[in-house]
């Protein structure tokens, strides 16, 4: 498939200005982050392409290759501009377009990025009314944390580590061939910067042991199935040199006997007794706040909806209460004996002489069935 124009891929003019080409990149990477779209693989597809786009555009080298003759220009299989200066800059575009935005990008003296643990996800359900008016849980998680042995150094107490010899502390190593530049993982100290040469017995020199959490989780009030809720620096232990990952908590909401939920709105479906439906009368109808009257009109037939104004629920993050949505449903009385048969029987043929009346969208339909089949 044929790649897009960079300009194009990043919104912008092609005399944009080094800075439009920046916020440009910015506000792509701002939606589209695996840190925020981490299930969704056209996220990642178009994250991947704006930053192609960035980098390419970013270098005025590039750039000018790029204007001139396009993809092929940059492209290093066709022979175009793609030598070691655009891997030498690599990590500075994007360790300064994400040090803005996501906090991160280089250290001093050109060290990595700080290496995290394992980022964890816990499923909570929580009943409706939970959900709605907000809770505090408990939960416990089966996770790596710190060594309190040796306070998660990976260490003996007493010794410490060394700078690694290899990549002299920095974590990384640069291998060159040719035009080409490529920076990767210390292979000696696995990109931490230094060596442990007496390990902690504890640990066994990883600083960080398994052990069950017990978390405790504010649940804000409005949450629904599939919102997640993020604690930072929850997650797992990554080990000396690390900071923890984070957990996000998934909320799955049980499914209610009585009410469903969409959006802010709930609905239910209430059963009305046949002389109720045709005489009208007052019925109590259960909310999440407790009972209210409900005043049914006479003639009421099955389906039709009733509206509670502000029974439903308070959006999570603000905004106007939602509605709770009644359907009736006429009931067929059943279990019968003889008498009560005979007494509707007769209420039959008493009605069938003015069925026009009584009945008209039943005589409607069946006029309509007539002149169907001629």
């Amino acid at each position: 498939m044929s790649k897009r124009d960079y300009y194009e891929v990043l919104g912008i003019n092609k005399s944009a200005s080094a800075e439009e080409i920046k916020k440009g990149y910015r506000r792509l990477a701002m939606k589209y982050h695996p840190d925020r779209n981490p299930d969704s693989k056209e996220a990642e597809d178009k994250f991947k392409e704006a930053k192609e786009a960035y980098e390419v555009l970013s270098n005025p080298e590039k750039r000018q290759a790029y204007d001139q003759f396009g993809h092929a220009g940059v492209d290093p299989s066709q022979g175009g501009f793609g030598g070691g200066h655009g891997a030498e800059s690599f990590s500075d575009i994007f360790g300064d377009v994400f040090g803005d935005i996501f906090g991160g990008g280089r250290r001093g003296g050109g060290r990595q990025r700080q290496r995290r643990g394992a980022d964890l996800q816990y499923n909570l359900e929580l009943t409706l009314e939970e959900a709605v008016s907000g809770i505090k849980k408990s939960i416990k998680i089966p996770t790596y944390v710190a060594c309190e042995t040796c306070d998660g150094s990976g260490a003996k107490k007493g010794s410490t580590s060394s700078t690694c010899a290899t990549c002299k502390g920095a974590g990384q190593v640069r291998m060159q061939q040719g035009f080409f530049s490529v920076q990767q993982t210390c292979p000696t100290c696995h990109g931490q910067g230094s060596v442990i040469k007496d390990p902690c017995n504890s640990c066994r020199g990883e600083g960080r042991v398994r052990k069950e959490k017990t978390l405790s989780v504010k649940i804000p009030a409005g949450v629904d199935t599939g919102d997640r809720i993020r604690l930072t620096g929850e997650g797992e232990a990554g080990g000396p040199g690390s900071v923890p990952g984070d957990l996000y908590v998934q909320v799955i909401v049980k499914q209610h006997e009585i009410f469903e939920r969409e959006g802010e709105n709930l609905y239910c479906e209430m059963p009305i007794a046949f002389v109720t439906a045709c005489l009208g009368g007052e019925l109590e109808v259960p909310t999440l706040e407790g009972k209210v009257k409900l005043k049914v009109p006479e003639e009421t037939q099955t389906g039709r909806m009733f509206r509670l104004r502000g029974k439903g629920i308070t959006p999570m993050r603000g905004g106007q209460k939602g509605d709770l949505l009644c359907r009736v449903v006429v009931e067929t009385p059943v279990n019968l004996n003889k008498e009560q048969k005979k007494m509707l029987q007769d209420f039959e043929t008493y009605l069938s002489g003015s069925k026009k009346q009584h009945s008209p969208k039943s005589t409607s339909w069946w006029e309509n069935v007539k002149k169907f089949l001629g």
